[in-house]
């Protein structure tokens, strides 16, 4: 069975986006390199450093679903009905959208809770990895104890205020050393494996 990793862009002050879910310079690494990747999602082409390519290409390479929550549903439309990373996406929600047009089409799961959800992914990806979105739903799965590893990709910014990398109501966890540490342009990534 595959990873389950807790990952984002996050400001130095610990943000994964502005209190309006925009991201502000979070994502500028995107494009500013002059190696082609995208992750599965083939319309949504990224220019990135070779090193955050060979990092992303790693992870995002072996990623056979995502977790996210309906903030992050609703706020990206869901893609328009196409996965960011995987395959298939498992929204934690209370109450599943009832109008959304791609429902009928789009390889998107509703979960009740945060559990089911990253249950439900790690069944549909085999020995592939699952990717967490961070936030509350990250925070709450890595306080179940159901995150392997978590990939934080440090900007070089300070937001000031918005959406924290680990949500709020965070107990204690700790972390193994960095097992990677990746330098690309404008961001740092970092992989550590949660301590059992």
């Amino acid at each position: 069975m595959g990873r389950v990793n807790l990952n984002a862009a996050v400001s130095l002050d610990g943000y994964i986006a502005y209190d309006d879910n925009t991201v502000g310079p979070l994502f500028d690494y995107y494009w500013n390199g002059d190696v082609p990747f995208s992750f599965d999602d083939r319309e949504r082409l990224f220019s990135v450093t070779p090193q955050t390519a060979e990092l992303l290409t790693e992870v995002a390479g072996n990623c056979g679903a995502t977790v996210i929550g309906r903030v992050l549903f609703d706020f990206t439309n869901g893609w328009n009905g196409v996965p960011a990373a995987g395959d298939h996406v498992f929204v934690v929600t209370h109450e599943p959208p009832t109008d959304w047009e791609f429902a009928d089409t789009a390889p998107f799961t509703f979960c009740g809770s945060v559990r089911e959800a990253v249950e439900s992914a790690r069944a549909h990806a085999g020995d592939r990895d699952v990717a967490v979105a961070a936030g509350e739903v990250g925070a709450q799965a890595l306080r179940e104890g159901l995150v392997d590893q978590v990939l934080l990709n440090l900007v070089p910014v300070v937001l000031g205020s918005g959406k924290p990398f680990f949500g709020t109501g965070t107990t204690e966890v700790v972390l193994e050393n960095p097992s990677r540490v990746v330098q690309g342009d404008r961001v740092t990534h970092l992989l550590y494996d949660v301590r059992r």
